[in-house]
């Protein structure tokens, strides 16, 4: 080892040094990136709990009331998706001149 070092010129030695800090900044970095632990996020599912006996009049009511929801909630998801797209066609109209 002695012999391999008094063979090298100083400047050589150096670059020698740097070229292992770098080497070993990069491994200590992907060491550090490696170690992230994952999000935990809760996943609760609520249900409605029926009793057996409802009668269909009963059923059909609850139907009703669900679909009025679920077609609200419909509309305000395309009310939002043109919006969206109205963003995108503006970006687009804005860029086009570039192109």
């Amino acid at each position: 080892m002695r012999r391999f070092l008094m063979k090298r010129k100083p400047h050589e030695l150096w670059f020698l040094i740097a070229a292992m800090l770098v080497t070993l900044v990069i491994l200590i970095a992907f060491d550090i990136d490696s170690n992230i632990k994952p999000v935990y996020h809760e996943n609760i599912i609520y249900v409605q709990s029926w009793p057996l006996n409802r009668s269909e009049a009963e059923i059909l009511a609850q139907q009703k009331i669900d679909m009025a929801k679920e077609a609200k909630e419909r509309a305000e998801i395309e009310k939002a998706e043109k919006e969206r797209q109205a963003e995108f066609q503006k970006l687009q109209n804005a860029t086009a001149p570039w192109l």
